[in-house]
């Protein structure tokens, strides 16, 4: 009876089967998940893919440092404070002694903080007296160069590549000493040498500089923008776009030089050269404002001699006189700290008094910096310094130097077409003035406030190239025939 009346209850039959079914379900669905849980061991684990950390801020300047190439600010401060601090303890440790007179060197160097400087020699010459290594006498040569002075910068990187022929990292010194000293011949053939040694973005970079001084302007252009591309860190790339924005300034493209300034800012902060490079572009543009306040920022942070000149005379050529004045004082003040620090502002001190205070000054001192080491640049500001006293005739000489192939100046550089325009229109020789003064325009309009009005004054007052005709000869002979 207990069975019949069961099998009449057809939905207690159904949920005994839905109970029995969900049970094997469970059972189903262990097994599984310790099936699972077993496979899962037996396969290796995979690791999500992450970025590798960064090095430390210490060692990232390290590695720049040893490349020979920019750093940021703050992590040079952190090397050397490692440095410091491991030298109290190992202080026999020749190469931390010229990592440490490196890391001071370019911490001097970007900041325009000279007693930097002294620091450098004191741990390069500890690290010299230690060891002897190529290292510290590399490290003397680009101290020497930030210095300006040429040829001891030559000296210790000549002796860095005996010590050590194959070490790559002396011959970007021995460059910049051979360009500062007017042996563009010799420059050409360390870059060689340099590039069977090494390559990378900083040895393009280099190459650049000695294309630029060549003339060969895009191919200065190509081989920054391929060092920025392959940089290996924010400071190294931001200064090569600012090298880069120079070159762009300096064939007259305000907009590619502003580019690439505000870029290389905005990688790095605390590129100054940039923002001095920001001020010139910015007053060429009209951005007046703007312009004042980015060379107010570069000397605040970088207080350079150039910087100061190049502020005063925009506040000069907007009628501000006594602004100007507060910066040419300034330029002198920073000039003395720097000689204080055993570098050479001469130059720079030359071309201020050449235009703004005692000509025959300039010419006492870019004579003597003519002696020292005879550069393209000492030429032409030698030059303008004897035109600008009156001496036109000698300075024809270094103004020709400056801007002839034949003594190295192959650098297209509208300031110095400019002045030697104006030295053969001041010496009646109207022709070629004419010709150097449109070239100094068609290099770069915007090349000076004062100098672009000054040159089309110039060429205002030239006038037009006399018709005089051009001789044909026919079968008759000679025949003078306007060429119209």
């Amino acid at each position: 009876m207990e069975n019949q009346a069961t099998e009449n209850r057809p939905e207690e039959r159904l949920e005994g089967r839905g109970a029995r079914l969900r049970g094997r379900l469970v059972i189903a669905a262990v097994a599984g998940c310790a099936v699972l849980g077993t496979v899962l061991m037996l396969v290796p684990a995979q690791r999500t893919a992450t970025r590798a950390p960064a090095p430390a801020p210490g060692a990232q300047a390290l590695t720049a440092v040893a490349a020979g190439v920019p750093a940021a600010l703050p992590d040079l401060a952190a090397l050397i404070g490692e440095r410091e601090s491991h030298l109290r303890r190992h202080p026999e440790d020749a190469e931390s002694w010229a990592v440490l007179g490196t890391a001071y060197l370019e911490q001097g160097r970007r900041t325009a903080d000279t007693a930097f400087y002294a620091k450098a020699e004191a741990g390069l010459r500890t690290s010299l007296r230690l060891r002897g290594s190529a290292q510290a006498l590399a490290g003397l040569a680009a101290l020497a160069n930030a210095r300006r002075d040429f040829r001891s910068a030559r000296t210790w990187a000549e002796a860095a590549r005996k010590r050590e022929p194959k070490r790559w990292t002396a011959y970007p010194a021995l460059i910049d000493a051979c360009t500062g000293l007017g042996d563009h011949k010799a420059a050409g053939a360390a870059l060689e040498r340099l590039t069977e040694l090494r390559s990378g973005p900083a040895v393009r970079a280099r190459a650049a500089a000695v294309y630029r001084d060549r003339g060969w302007r895009e191919d200065a252009a190509a081989q920054l923008a391929d060092a920025a591309a392959g940089a290996r860190t924010p400071a190294e790339r931001a200064a090569y776009l600012e090298r880069a924005g120079e070159l762009a300034w300096e064939r007259g493209d305000r907009e590619d030089a502003l580019r690439h300034f505000q870029e290389a800012l905005r990688i790095d902060p605390d590129q100054r050269a940039a923002q001095a490079g920001q001020g010139r572009v910015l007053a060429a543009l009209g951005r007046t404002s703007e312009a004042l306040n980015a060379y107010r920022t570069a000397l605040a942070k970088q207080p350079l001699p150039q910087y100061a000149l190049e502020l005063g005379e925009l506040y000069e050529s907007l009628g501000l006189g006594q602004a100007a004045q507060v910066q040419y004082d300034l330029l002198r003040t920073t000039a003395e700290r720097a000689a204080a620090g055993g570098v050479d502002e001469e130059l720079v001190l030359g071309q201020f008094e050449a235009d703004h205070g005692d000509a025959a000054s300039a010419v006492r001192r870019l004579r003597a910096e003519w002696v020292r080491q005879p550069g393209i640049a000492v030429a032409d500001a030698l030059g303008w310094a004897l035109h600008r006293a009156g001496q036109d005739r000698e300075a024809l000489k270094y103004a020709r130097i400056a801007t002839d192939r034949a003594h190295g100046g192959g650098v297209r550089s509208a300031l110095y077409a400019y002045h030697l325009g104006m030295i053969e229109r001041e010496s009646e020789q109207d022709a070629p003035a004419r010709r150097h003064l449109q070239e100094a325009l068609r290099i770069n309009p915007w090349f000076s406030p004062s100098g672009v009005r000054a040159a089309r004054e110039a060429l205002a007052a030239l006038g037009d190239v006399p018709d005089a005709g051009v001789p044909v000869v026919d079968a008759k002979g000679v025949t003078p025939r306007p060429y119209r």
